[in-house]
């Protein structure tokens, strides 16, 4: 490939020059974060003795359904959102198609994704606490006061959307193979509602801004590609 083909291979997916697309990306980034602290703090402060009640009564309707045999499963949807496998599985994943097409976008996308999710999941934690449901915790050494927003359900929306959405831009064939994937954060979201880990509310927000984080960053840095679209050779 030569480098002016190359460059062309990694152009940015819309018109914006790198430095317009960097600002764009800050931009959104503040804007959710805003959201979600926002939400954090009307659920904790005004909005606390209307939500509470029922989202208490959901996380113990969830406890009420625990069985020796649920417990397993939910173990393992807890793992599937836990920050080490999750973004070990996306960065390979991301890595290979950027080794695979030769462009760095993938890791660029991925990158970036787990670095804003990281930076609103521990922002909103300490500018909105908030305890734990009054249940059994069935997955111990969890901090007390660090239920909003769910970590895992955040994790699991970004790394599994995400590795459908890079194989829908770079793997046409494949793409069959991963819908599945899709499943895994409601999968996550289910197991910590069992466990007692978070309220609904907790897990919805972080279900929702991971998911506006995602179409920010497949707009900005992916959209446009031609599905499964070859390198460019040189000629």
């Amino acid at each position: 490939m030569s480098l002016d083909s190359r460059s062309r291979a990694d152009a940015p997916a819309t018109t914006r020059g790198p430095l317009s697309t960097a600002l764009v990306i800050v931009v959104a980034w503040l804007a959710i974060l805003g959201a979600v602290v926002g939400l954090g703090w009307l659920i904790t402060h005004p909005w606390q003795s209307s939500v509470d009640p029922w989202d208490n009564d959901v996380s113990r309707w969830f406890a009420d359904q625990r069985t020796s045999a649920l417990d397993r499963p939910a173990d393992v949807g807890t793992f599937l959102g836990d920050t080490i496998p999750a973004m070990s599985i996306g960065a390979v994943v991301a890595l290979a198609f950027s080794l695979w097409k030769r462009s760095w976008r993938p890791v660029v996308f991925f990158g970036i994704l787990v670095a804003g999710m990281g930076g609103f999941y521990s922002l909103a934690t300490m500018a909105d606490p908030r305890d734990r449901p009054p249940v059994e915790i069935l997955d111990p050494g969890l901090v007390p006061d660090h239920s909003f927003p769910s970590g895992h359900v955040g994790t699991a929306t970004a790394v599994y959307v995400g590795i459908v959405l890079l194989t829908w831009v770079y793997a046409r064939r494949a793409r069959r193979w991963v819908w599945v994937l899709l499943a895994l954060p409601f999968v996550v979201m289910l197991a910590r509602l069992y466990q007692g880990a978070h309220h609904l509310t907790d897990v919805l927000t972080s279900l929702v801004y991971a998911s506006v984080w995602l179409a920010v960053l497949f707009t900005l840095l992916l959209a446009g590609r031609a599905p499964g679209e070859p390198t460019e050779k040189s000629s």
